[in-house]
């Protein structure tokens, strides 16, 4: 069968008329046709175009060969692109930014990020409030979303991440006027700026969303709203600024200039020391929930709670290692320093559980995760895995103290433990990364902090966590009082006994 096929592809192809046509000058001309016995009308010739009449289009002109002085600028561009290293020269680079590695890991850290929250924070929250105000933790945490991206667009990243004074940017960004594609040289080299800008946006979401877990199910939500979006204006952009703008006054790494050395790398002092001071002094502003200390508030929804842990853990690899604005070797020491934290945290905390009260608790192995990651944030590209392991230990048994025979000592309705988790282990943190950060995981210490990295970063790590301090608190009562003169801070008793699912929102998450 197979001859046959081959035999009838050749007979066509040796009367094909393109075929023939394309025979090389001086090859067997076909066979032709066997003549028809009736008479035909005559055939006009084709005419035929002599082969040399042929038109060939001139081949491209070779582009001119590189001299080893240009290939040696490329292959130094390619290196640099690969270790997160600013090109030599921006303008005649062959490597412009943005890097598409760097680009894309970037963009998957921030949707990590956002997942913290969105719904990892709504769901660890909304299960450990009673059934009746589940739902609203979950509103607070989408209305945050929605406030916090809207004023980051209209200024908030300008005051934040443009340079400026020591203390606050200035309004070159504002609109997100500028921000484009291009990279800022500032932050890093190869990541778009309107990408680095989103990614920034995610922490500011996340940091209001931990301090409403202090306050839950007794603050009105016009209330907890109003009080979010002007914390952000005067503790969180003008902290962020200080810490991590180009020019801030705490940004130890990067400003030759900075008034305080100290270190930061992914929000130790920023995100979780202001917002869990904050949630304890709005927490005593606001007062006690009703029947605090007589009535059961255990938490209604463990598995909820155990979903949200799982969330939070791996959104928070987005946190950590995102914050490295590169996918480099300083990211995956971050990446390690979490992993073991949170893993030592959980096991630490709930081991601590079962010595003092009998039974390791998934309540215990879900806040022993959260606290080991809250501790190593501010270390976590500084650290090595060893340092790592006994910062988890800490994480562990100092929080757990704190939610426990702090709290009952002191007596204070921290509804969710917001301080006990994020005040007391983001100190705790932003303290000993001053003592075991180290050049030789993160050679970027070595820039500006080479003579007091192993040293005397300690003390600028205090300096940093007093001004910390001194901003969020402060701030916290100025405007706690301007949101209660304006509408009020608590609701009704009989709406707080109903709920705020339904008070606020008119919903019920259940419906049994």
């Amino acid at each position: 069968m197979t001859k046959w096929m081959l035999a009838a592809l050749a007979f066509l192809l040796l009367f094909e008329p393109s075929f023939a046509a394309a025979q090389p000058v001086g090859s067997a001309p076909p066979v032709p046709a066997p003549a028809l016995p009736t008479p035909l009308l005559p055939t006009p010739a084709v005419a035929r175009a002599p082969v040399a009449a042929v038109v060939v289009a001139p081949a491209p002109a070779a582009a001119p060969v590189p001299d080893a002085a240009e290939l040696a600028k490329r292959v130094t561009d390619l290196e640099n692109y690969v270790n997160n290293v600013a090109p030599a020269d921006v303008k005649t680079t062959k490597v412009p930014g943005p890097g598409p590695g760097h680009n894309g890991w970037m963009m998957v850290c921030a949707a990590l990020v956002l997942f913290m929250t969105l719904p990892g924070l709504a769901l660890f929250y909304g299960g450990l409030v009673r059934q009746k105000n589940v739902l609203s933790v979950m509103a607070q945490c989408l209305g945050l979303a929605g406030i916090v991206t809207v004023l980051w667009w209209a200024f908030g990243y300008s005051m934040a991440f443009s340079s400026g004074s020591p203390f606050l940017g200035s309004m070159k960004f504002a609109l997100l006027a500028g921000v484009d594609s291009k990279p800022n040289g500032d932050y890093s080299p190869w990541v778009s700026q309107n990408l680095f800008s989103m990614y920034q946006l995610m922490f500011a979401i996340t940091a209001p969303g931990l301090f409403v877990g202090a306050v839950a199910e007794r603050v009105k939500y016009s209330a907890i709203m109003l009080f979010l979006g002007l914390w952000m204006v005067v503790v969180y952009f003008p902290l962020a600024h200080m810490v991590w703008g180009i020019d801030g006054f705490m940004n130890g790494v990067w400003n030759k200039d900075a008034s305080i050395k100290a270190i930061d790398f992914a929000g130790g002092t920023v995100v979780h020391m202001s917002s869990g001071w904050s949630a304890i002094v709005l927490a005593l502003i606001v007062g006690k929930r009703k029947g605090f200390g007589t009535e059961n508030f255990a938490p209604h929804s463990m598995v909820l709670t155990m979903i949200g842990t799982g969330m939070l853990w791996v959104g928070w690899y987005g946190f950590n290692a995102g914050s490295a604005v590169a996918a480099d070797a300083i990211a995956a020491a971050a990446f390690t320093s979490t992993t073991l934290a949170a893993a030592v945290g959980g096991i630490a905390w709930a081991a601590t559980e079962w010595m003092t009260r009998g039974k390791p608790t998934v309540l215990g192995f879900c806040s022993g995760i959260v606290g080991g990651l809250v501790v190593i944030t501010p270390a976590a590209g500084f650290v090595s895995p060893g340092a790592s392991v006994i910062i988890g230990v800490l994480a562990g048994v100092v929080p757990f103290l704190a939610c426990t025979k702090l709290k009952n000592a002191l007596g204070y309705d921290d509804a969710l433990d917001t301080f006990g988790v994020h005040a007391v282990g983001g100190t705790l943190g932003a303290f000993i990364t001053g003592i075991f950060a180290s050049s030789e995981v993160n050679p970027n210490l070595d820039t500006n902090l080479k003579d007091i990295v192993g040293h005397t970063l300690w003390l600028e790590q205090l300096k940093a966590m007093g001004l910390t301090l001194v901003l969020s608190i402060v701030g916290t009562i100025v405007l706690a009082n301007i949101v209660k003169a304006i509408v009020g801070l608590r609701p009704s008793q009989e709406d707080e006994e109903t709920g705020l699912d339904l008070t606020d929102h008119g919903e019920r998450g259940y419906h049994t």
